[in-house]
């Protein structure tokens, strides 16, 4: 019986640390929060919040995790306290969404995306906001010039995301993607895809099958 309590008060020390630790941070960030808001009405919330990433992706460590996480629970449409984004990652869009336990790896660019809970986004990986993020129609205009139709691409719960992935269309829950590969149309739930553009190579299913 002791044991049971002694295990339940170290998980219980541990959520009050974590809870200490997000208050800190949440002090720490409040003079870049300020200078957010201030930006976000001369130049709008998107520019003022790529800028803002800018910075705060420069901050190592745990406790650059920390300062990011309690920065965009206050600026992004959604950021779960329980998602991670590590160093050298810049959000581009203040529509984006981090679902319960989303990890963002290292040195990626998250345009208007929806992470959903328990995703896993490695290293380098590009998410745009679609597609069409510029027009191209108009050879008279200069592509800068046009506008783009920036759509939520989804990277569906328990998915994950290989390194140096580029994701412009919808991913499955529990679907793996390849490292490298180029996601341009939506893929299914629980598959494996690869390639550039990326295909269903196979049902997720088989390989556990296939390696048991």
């Amino acid at each position: 019986m002791e044991t049971v309590h002694g295990v339940g008060g170290g998980v219980s020390g541990r959520h009050h640390l974590k809870a200490a630790a997000f208050w800190l941070a949440t002090l720490a960030i409040a003079p870049a929060l300020l200078t957010y808001r201030l930006r976000a009405a001369v130049v709008g919330p998107d520019r003022a919040l790529e800028g803002s990433t800018q910075l705060l992706a420069l901050a190592p460590g745990i406790v650059g995790q920390y300062l990011r996480r309690a920065f965009l629970c206050r600026v992004l449409a959604e950021c779960d306290p329980t998602s991670t984004v590590e160093f050298g990652t810049i959000f581009s869009q203040a529509g984006a969404r981090l679902g319960a336990h989303a990890y963002v790896g290292p040195r990626c660019h998250i345009g208007l995306a929806h992470i959903e809970r328990d995703a896993l986004v490695a290293a380098g990986v590009h998410i745009p906001s679609g597609p069409a993020t510029h027009g191209t129609a108009d050879l008279a205009t200069p592509i800068r010039l046009q506008p783009g139709r920036p759509r939520m691409v989804r990277i569906g719960a328990g998915s994950w995301i290989g390194s140096a992935a580029i994701v412009m269309a919808d991913v499955g829950r529990d679907t793996i993607v390849g490292a490298g590969s180029v996601v341009t149309r939506p893929l299914p739930d629980g598959v494996l895809a690869a390639g550039a553009p990326a295909r269903v190579l196979r049902p997720r299913i088989a390989c556990a099958e296939r390696s048991a």
